[in-house]
């Protein structure tokens, strides 16, 4: 991914608190106790969002959107005190935590978050060379192709680049893979 850093988004400075504490030995934390805030602390290098859905500057449903039409592209957890209703078919989150959660709880999803992330970022990679392949063969003679070093090193790369995506792959559970194919397709 872009980055090791979480963003923790929520009004209630103990939360800030407690949720930074939890995650600080593992990962760079920020912290933000609204949706401006937010906003303004959101780049590159965070790759995980923890956003309350309640807050009283800016809805976490509007941080959600503005996050989602941004050039980032963090994982966002929705955890907050509201319990999941129909309404939530309609947001992009990756996951949703109903409060109180536990250090576990928090600590897993974040993790699950980002190795989505990163298997989304190396099926993109992938994805690419891949392209770059088929391209190259549908206009060039297979004599052409098996002289050339650089087509043969992009051979190398695309095996290289399917193990590294095997590998994130059998580390994920049935949901992480779902959310990782809908992430690729709502981006395509």
């Amino acid at each position: 991914m872009t980055g090791d850093t979480v963003l923790i988004v929520d009004d209630e400075e103990d939360i800030l608190d407690t949720y930074s504490t939890w995650l600080s030995e593992e990962y760079e934390v920020r912290t933000a106790s609204g949706g401006e805030a937010a906003l303004e602390r959101l780049d590159d290098a965070v790759s995980v969002v923890l956003l309350d859905r309640r807050m009283p500057d800016m809805l976490g449903r509007e941080v959600l959107k503005e996050i989602r039409d941004s050039d980032f592209n963090p994982r966002v957890a929705m955890v907050t005190a509201v319990s999941p209703d129909f309404d939530v078919l309609s947001m992009g989150f990756d996951a949703y935590l109903v409060k109180p959660v536990t250090k576990d709880d928090l600590v897993e999803t974040v993790e699950g978050l980002r190795q989505q992330g990163e298997y989304a970022e190396k099926i993109d990679e992938y994805h690419s060379l891949v392209s770059r392949k088929v391209v190259l063969e549908q206009e060039m003679s297979q004599e052409r192709l098996a002289e050339n070093e650089s087509y043969l090193a992009l051979l190398n790369e695309i095996d290289e680049m399917k193990e590294e995506v095997d590998e994130l792959s059998d580390g994920m559970s049935s949901d992480d893979f779902e959310s990782v194919v809908r992430d690729i397709h709502d981006r395509a």
